[in-house]
Formats: structure tokens, C-alpha cells, sequence
């Protein structure tokens, strides 16, 4: 069933001392369902009939990290791992937690009151034993998504668990049950009260799924997405012009975020949002400042959700410049302005941003001028040319003594008017000049 080897020695010792101690201990939940799918969980919970203060008896290093829950954690060799009292949780108010939880002695009870079947399995390491009360591993076996009981009343008392079953979906490639689904439409007032950071989480974990699309399919079609992104599902049924595209503005943003590696959580949300804004900027069957637009409400999206600073920035200027068309016509100073305004942080994921794009437009798309755009950036890179105010022979104390003026926005106006000329001439880098440069400027 399963492979010992696989479990934390940690995780056998906390079971082997609660159970030494007269007490039932079981692993419990996610770690449960991915080790019967061959998969290496990321978490090693553990549930048990011993109250929180018993187990932190037991054990040298425990931290009451959810005590009002029955939950604390035991540290091991710097490793941490929840402990969680058997309990029955009462009527919920908030949308997520509920008012008050009840322990108990019965491992039933507590698995009756997850969220999935698939979640709801509990096994002893130990004595080798799997408790599967709810069919947990029918519906592996059959890739469902299925609701502990009733789906309404397990979502009633928690709004963020039908977009875990979105992610699941996603995550695991499975099929959300039909009951299941139906009850997300039904209980949305509930799923709206989850706190946007929350959702943020979700969201992160579904981007690492390898099709984000189904999971994203699952929220548009049960009400879902349109709470969270509603820009997003107002591109259903946006068509983009032949013979460049193949799909609406939906699905080729769905099948663009498909296309980045999974591990790249900032192009992945650059390519969902890449074209947030061309339903409003349609025009005939042009999409124009699209990418512009489309910035700025991708950061209002990321803001809603609550994503870092540096994220929105990152997602923001992959937007802002995806547009980009490079020929080869292009002069060595318009490959440098290229770098300056993208930043060259933030060049290798334009091109993986292009490269999705452009594989999700349905159609056989040439990107051999990628390669040779990169080859100039190589080469202007190496030859260090000047890209930024940094890069001049010269700084502000140098303007500021030469002009005989205070510190202030004048000192940076200057210096980067130079900088212009410079990325147009790079053989003006030179102090002397430079210098020569600050004084005309005075005038």
C-alpha cells in the first residue's frame, strides 16, 4: 500500500510516542492521498485523541500555533509538524472557521469534518493501517473530486474550500463530482467572504499545476472567477483576428499559461493577464494599447488579490511590454532602449512570455527573430555599453559640482538626457566628454 521509506522518521517517532503514551495517532490528509498517488507530500499533518497540552508534554520543542483548533506544532531537527486533537467543529459564521470546535475521542468525527473524500483518509505508519471511512480511494482511483457528505453544508461552512476544488482539479488532473460542483454556484455568498490573501494562496498553488486551464475553466463555469477576476471571464467570446489566431482572448490566454513552466509563477501570471484589457480596447479587430491598458489592470487584479509589490511589478512590466516587434532593421540604439526599458532582469522572461504567446495562438508562428534579437542583446551586454544612469562615467556629485547646483530632480533630468545620447552613441561614455555634455547642458 504504501512505502514506509517515504515517511519522515520524524513523522514515525511523534506517532510511536504518542501511541507509546496510550494514545490513537494517525498521519492525516494531504500527506495521505499523495502518498497513495506516488506523490511526495509537502506537509506531514497528524491527528490524534491526545489534547494539546498532552502533546506538549511529550515532545521538547511544541509551539501553540493553533491552540483555540486543537493544533500545535512539533519542531524536530529544525522540521516542523501539526498535531491536531481529534474534534467536531460547530456552526461556522465567518465563511471559514468555525465558532467553535468540540474534541473528541473518535478519529470518524474528525475525518467527517474535512473537506474531500480524498482528504478525509487517515493511515498509522505503524500497525500499517489505512482508514477510509468516506471512499477516498475509489475516487482516486477514478480521479474525482468529492465533497465529505453533504457538498452544500461542507461548503456553507468554509467559501474557500470550492476554490481548493478547483485546485485540486487542476493540481491532481481530476474531475470534480457532479454534486460538487453544483453546490459551488449554490454557496458563492459564502465563497465572496473568504479574505482575498487566502485566495491569493490558491491561486499561487493552482499556477503550479501543469494546465492551470482546468482549474481556471472550473472556477469561470461555477461562478467563481467572476468574484475573483471578473476582467478575466468578461474575454470569453472575444475573437482575435485570423489567420493570427485561432482562439478567443479567453482561452488563448488560458493556453498561453499553460505553456510557461509551471515553476515560473511571474510569467505564468503575465500570461494569463497578457491580454486582460483587450475586451475593452477592442476596436474593430484591432486591440489598440492593449498592452498598455492591460498594465495597469493587471495590477489592479494582483492588488485585489493581495500579491506582493515586487510581483505586481514584475507581472506589470511583462504586460506592459509583450508587444514588442523586433526587426532587423533595428539599429544597435534601438536594441539598447529595447533593454533599458524592459530591464535586463526581466529580458529571459519576455522571451518565455513571447514564446507562450505565440504558442497559443492555434497557428504555426516563426520565433527564429528571437534568437536573433538575443544575440544583439549578448553582444551590447558584453561590450558593456551604458544602460543605465549607473553605467555613466559620470554620477551626480560630478553634475551637481559642474553646475554648481543643490541636490534634486534637475541633477537626474541631466543625467539622464545624457544617458539618451550615450545609448545612441555608446563612445560618448567618456568623463571628459561627459563633462563637456553637463556644461552645454546648462546652457
Amino acid at each position: 500500500m504504501f512505502k514506509k521509506s517515504k515517511i519522515p522518521s520524524s513523522v514515525k517517532h511523534i506517532i510511536k510516542t504518542l501511541k507509546s503514551n496510550g494514545y490513537k495517532a494517525y498521519l492525516v490528509g494531504g500527506a495521505v492521498r499523495d502518498l497513495l498517488l506516488k506523490n511526495k507530500p509537502n506537509e506531514w499533518d497528524i491527528t490524534t485523541d491526545a489534547l494539546p497540552k498532552d502533546v506538549s508534554m511529550l515532545f521538547d520543542k511544541v509551539v501553540p500555533t493553533g491552540i483555540k483548533y486543537g493544533t500545535v506544532t512539533v519542531i524536530i531537527k529544525r522540521e516542523t509538524f501539526e498535531v491536531t486533537t481529534f474534534r467536531k467543529d460547530e456552526k461556522y459564521v465567518d465563511g471559514r472557521h468555525p465558532s467553535n470546535v468540540k474534541f473528541t475521542q473518535e478519529l470518524k468525527e474528525d475525518l467527517s469534518r474535512r473537506d474531500f473524500t480524498i482528504n478525509a483518509m487517515a493511515y498509522d505508519p505503524l500497525d500499517n493501517e489505512l482508514v477510509d471511512i468516506f471512499g477516498g480511494q475509489k475516487d482516486l482511483k477514478h480521479k474525482i473530486i468529492k465533497a465529505v457528505g453533504d457538498p452544500v453544508e461542507r461548503f456553507s461552512e468554509d467559501g474557500l474550500r470550492p476554490v481548493r476544488a478547483c485546485r485540486f482539479a487542476a493540481s491532481l488532473d481530476f474531475k470534480i463530482e457532479n454534486k460538487t460542483f453544483a453546490a459551488i454556484s449554490k454557496t458563492l455568498k459564502i465563497v465572496k467572504k473568504v479574505a482575498a490573501e487566502r485566495v491569493c494562496d490558491e491561486i499561487k498553488k493552482l499556477l503550479k499545476a501543469k494546465k492551470p486551464s482546468i482549474g481556471i475553466e472550473n472556477m469561470r463555469n461555477s461562478g467563481i472567477l467572476e468574484l475573483f477576476i471578473p476582467e478575466l471571464a468578461k474575454s470569453v467570446g472575444v475573437k482575435q483576428p485570423e489567420p493570427y489566431h485561432k482562439y478567443d482572448v479567453y482561452w488563448h490566454s488560458l493556453y498561453s499559461c499553460d505553456a510557461v513552466p509551471k515553476e515560473n509563477l511571474i510569467v505564468r501570471l503575465a500570461a494569463l493577464l497578457h491580454d486582460i484589457a483587450k475586451p475593452e480596447c477592442k476596436d474593430g479587430e484591432k486591440f489598440y494599447n492593449h498592452d498598455q491598458v492591460g498594465s495597469d489592470v493587471a495590477i489592479h487584479i494582483l492588488r485585489r488579490l493581495k500579491f506582493s509589490n515586487e510581483i505586481i511589478d514584475s507581472v506589470a512590466n511583462l504586460v506592459e511590454n509583450h508587444m514588442f516587434n523586433y526587426e532587423s532593421s533595428w539599429k544597435d540604439s534601438a536594441v539598447r532602449r529595447f533593454i533599458r526599458r524592459v530591464g535586463r532582469e526581466n529580458l529571459p522572461d519576455l522571451f518565455v512570455l513571447r514564446l507562450a504567446d505565440c504558442s497559443a495562438m492555434g497557428r504555426k508562428i516563426d520565433n527564429g527573430y528571437l534568437k536573433k534579437l538575443q544575440k544583439r542583446i549578448d553582444k551590447i551586454i558584453k561590450d558593456e555599453n551604458a544602460l543605465h544612469v549607473t553605467d555613466l562615467k559620470i554620477n551626480g556629485e560630478d553634475v551637481m559640482r559642474k553646475l554648481k547646483i543643490k541636490p534634486g530632480p534637475n541633477v537626474g533630468k541631466v543625467l539622464n538626457d545624457i544617458l539618451e545620447r550615450v545609448i545612441e552613441d555608446p563612445s560618448l561614455n567618456d568623463k571628459k566628454i561627459l563633462l563637456d555634455m553637463v556644461c552645454s547642458h546648462e546652457s
